[in-house]
């Protein structure tokens, strides 16, 4: 079991350390200063024009989904960061597979331009 408590506190300490900051805020606010002209809506200092629910480019959408392939691969990689001699030859094959149908992905994004600005 004591080979799982650095894990056991990366779990305890990592939600405290993204909490805390979003709590801290709350006993120092104050209701007091809001007005009207602060709860109005706001759009570059002038009135909101045009319809708020308007289509978007496909574009705008590409770019996160673009992004969620390099995600896996460094969450994934984490394992490999044990010394070499305690991976076995199925987990350097496995990790390779893994790194493989990545960089497939990648490639094909490449090639398609999906990345490239009209």
């Amino acid at each position: 079991m004591s080979e799982f408590a650095p894990i056991c506190i990366y779990l305890v300490i990592s939600p405290l350390v993204s909490l805390i900051p979003l709590g801290v805020p709350f006993p120092f606010a104050s209701n007091s200063s809001t007005y009207p002209e602060k709860l109005s809506a706001y759009e570059c200092g002038s009135d909101p024009s045009g319809d708020a629910r308007s289509c978007f480019d496909i574009r705008f959408y590409l770019v996160p989904i673009l992004f969620i392939i390099p995600d896996p691969e460094v969450t994934f990689s984490f394992p490999w960061a044990v010394p070499p001699n305690k991976i076995d030859l199925f987990g350097s094959w496995s990790m390779m597979a893994f790194l493989l149908i990545l960089t497939i992905g990648s490639l094909y994004e490449w090639k398609r331009g999906a990345s490239d600005r009209e």
